[in-house]
């Protein structure tokens, strides 16, 4: 018989930073959210797959980075890139250097798309997260997010594979 072992259950400070956590990160997504889909049609996890694209070099990325750098299964990316296809913002095709990977890269529409719609949405972002914040604090999150980021990727704890 297994004997179960007692939880290290939050204390006062960890379940308040776990509760401000939870609270700021949906309050954050459902406004950039909103204003994706009301002003561009877009969800935010197509916008961000338009920016990683026009980031990456020469617009393309492979389909597993592109899923790797949104935080996504490789399903759900490729709904989303196929949804970006059909309108015309993204094209995929073969890799040249493996036949079995497909590369997704972002056309001159997507890239106009991407132009029009990023004023506002920064106007978004900073007025829900970084003006609310003063450098400090700013600095205190971005390390601390990287922070877990960094180790649940090392440890394959992203649970989207």
């Amino acid at each position: 018989m297994s004997r179960m072992v007692e939880p290290r259950w939050l204390n006062r400070q960890e379940m308040k930073a776990w509760k401000a956590f939870l609270a700021a990160s949906h309050l954050v997504e459902r406004r950039v959210e909103h204003q994706l889909r009301e002003r561009a049609g877009l969800s935010h996890p197509q916008y961000e797959i338009l920016v990683r694209l026009a980031d990456a070099p020469d617009g393309a990325l492979r389909m597993t980075e592109l899923a790797d750098s949104v935080v996504t299964s490789k399903s759900g990316v490729t709904y989303q890139v196929a949804k970006l296809e059909e309108w015309g913002l993204v094209r995929r095709y073969r890799c040249p250097t493996d036949d079995r990977g497909v590369n997704a890269a972002i056309t001159e529409a997507g890239r106009e798309k991407l132009r029009e719609i990023a004023p506002e949405h920064v106007a978004v972002v900073r007025a829900s997260l970084i003006d609310l914040l003063d450098e400090t604090q700013q600095r205190a999150i971005t390390e601390g997010l990287e922070t877990v980021a960094r180790t649940l990727r090392a440890t394959g704890g992203d649970g989207v594979r």
